[in-house]
């Protein structure tokens, strides 16, 4: 085939008729059930909500040798739409691939404060909240009174493993102080110091907060970061490069769209005294660059004996976005709305230049769940090359070589016709991640090609791509830069192709897995 030019190749979009194709939150109360004869949108071996809807992941805990992760949840999504407000949901999972739904954990208008937002649960080995030791404490954000500067902190404590939860009382653990964002509050141990300390996300702001027993907090500092608009889910780790430098790693869910940046998960390596975080750069690194990974939560990575790895950490967060969250779907055909990425191993790497920055990919644990494995090996491509495959759930890996071009990379849930199609790959300097080519949630048509930076002088790209059946993951480079975005391909686009701008690449060693949980 003759060389592919980059208009050609994203030529054929259907994202026009994406808003006529999918429906906003139905009207009808009750519990939608999926017809027996319906085709089925549901991601193969991603999270996904049993029905209704869920939004954002709360830091999962190690609890009794098993993994304690809490949703928000809310049971009455197709009756009230997203403001009829969420509870916790709680899986527990020893692999962090497989699942198992335990039901709700924290519950939703059981108190005057109504429901229970985002937050973090800690394991009060020590019982310094009083609840005894090795209780499961949650502090969670709920606002009395909607738009009033009512967003405040509450606890709640559970002593049968986190299974089940009780409010300590009505009233605030950390009043509001008379500001409008006042929440998620993500609650860590300092070790080093004997105390708690919790990150809270104050608009444009993080406020930093200290606490003996869980239920006293005081304010210690804080860090400011104009115009990535509203920072929402903070999160405050420490962790161990690859050199065996100690960092700690202040992140947050932010919006950067307006100033051409993701809206997924910004962070700042730098240091931390327990009271203020110092940057080591002002500019923001960003762990994901696609449209849909927000929310986002890393939690501690542990070993089967449950001991921690001061150099790794795991992550999940969200796939979606709150400028089209209601578009998908799955309501209709399998009535839930919710599905999360893949847990992701998170790493801290050493650059040339002496800079830190993080690295992820998919969980380890997923080489367990393959159920079928084709390898390719080397193929030569100068154009297009379509491949003997079918499939809307896998994982395809190559590394691309070439000595000229322009950009490459892999054509996936491509039409029988080839019209229609999900681009993956690096075009001149960028890494990209594009959906305009298949039908997708974004109808203003802003939000369709995500953009990573790329050295073109190293002539090649390792690329690892996760595709399910409204999702897809790309990480380059073993994680240096994800991308995360949804997309609603026809259930019969199932083809896959290679693909070359203006030169000829060899794509080494591809591999295709695909996974049964």
């Amino acid at each position: 085939m003759p060389a592919t030019s980059r208009r050609a190749l994203f030529a054929g979009s259907a994202a026009g008729g994406a808003a006529a194709l999918l429906p906003a939150v139905p009207a009808e109360a009750g519990s939608r059930q999926r017809p027996a004869a319906c085709a089925s949108y549901r991601a193969e071996y991603h999270f996904t909500v049993p029905d209704q809807w869920k939004n954002d992941p709360q830091r999962p805990v190690w609890i009794d040798g098993e993994y304690a992760y809490y949703y928000l949840y809310n049971p009455d999504y197709f009756a009230g739409g997203t403001n009829a407000g969420t509870a916790w949901r709680l899986v527990t999972s020893k692999d962090l691939v497989a699942f198992t739904d335990r039901g709700i954990a924290v519950p939703k208008d059981t108190t005057p404060n109504g429901d229970v937002w985002s937050g973090s649960a800690v394991v009060d080995t020590d019982n310094t909240a009083g609840f005894g030791a090795g209780a499961v404490v949650v502090l969670v954000t709920m606002e009395p009174v909607e738009s009033a500067n009512t967003q405040a902190q509450y606890l709640y404590y559970s002593t049968d493993g986190g299974r089940t939860f009780t409010n300590s009382g009505t009233a605030p653990v950390l009043p509001n102080p008379g500001v409008r964002d006042f929440r998620d509050p993500k609650v860590i141990r300092d070790e080093e110091r004997g105390r708690w300390v919790m990150a809270l996300a104050e608009n444009h702001r993080i406020g930093f907060y200290h606490s003996a027993d869980l239920r006293n907090w005081a304010y210690a500092g804080d860090f400011v970061e104009e115009g990535l608009g509203v920072l929402e889910c903070p999160d405050l780790f420490r962790i161990t490069a690859d050199d065996g430098t100690v960092k700690w790693v202040l992140g947050a869910s932010a919006n950067g769209k307006g100033s051409g940046l993701p809206n997924t998960y910004a962070y700042w390596t730098g240091a931390f005294d327990g009271s203020a975080f110092t940057a080591d750069s002002p500019d923001p690194q960003w762990l994901d660059h696609g449209w849909d990974w927000y929310g986002a939560v890393t939690f501690e990575k542990r070993d089967a004996g449950g001991a921690p790895d001061p150099r790794g950490r795991y992550a999940i967060g969200w796939l979606n976005n709150w400028d089209y969250a209601n578009f998908t779907p799955t309501i209709d055909t399998d009535g839930f709305n919710g599905t999360d990425s893949i847990v992701r191993e998170v790493t801290l790497e050493r650059a040339a230049s002496g800079t830190y920055h993080l690295a992820s990919q998919p969980v380890v644990a997923l080489d367990a769940h393959v159920s079928r494995t084709l390898r390719l090996g080397d193929i030569e491509v100068d154009g297009s090359r379509v491949l003997d495959y079918r499939g809307r759930a896998y994982e395809i890996s190559c590394e691309i070589t070439w000595d000229q071009l322009t950009g490459a990379g892999l054509q996936l849930r491509r039409s029988p016709d080839g019209s229609r199609h999900i681009d993956a790959g690096v075009y001149r300097d960028f890494a990209f991640l594009n959906r305009r080519g298949t039908v997708n949630p974004d109808a203003s048509g802003r939000w369709q090609e995500s953009h990573s930076p790329f050295d073109p002088s190293a002539r090649r790209v390792r690329l690892r791509v996760l595709v399910d059946r409204t999702s897809v993951e790309m990480f380059v480079d073993d994680g240096r830069h994800t991308h995360s975005s949804v997309a609603f391909p026809y259930l019969i686009d199932t083809g896959l192709s290679l693909f070359t701008i203006e030169g000829r690449a060899l794509f080494r060693n591809v591999v295709i897995r695909e996974f049964t949980l």
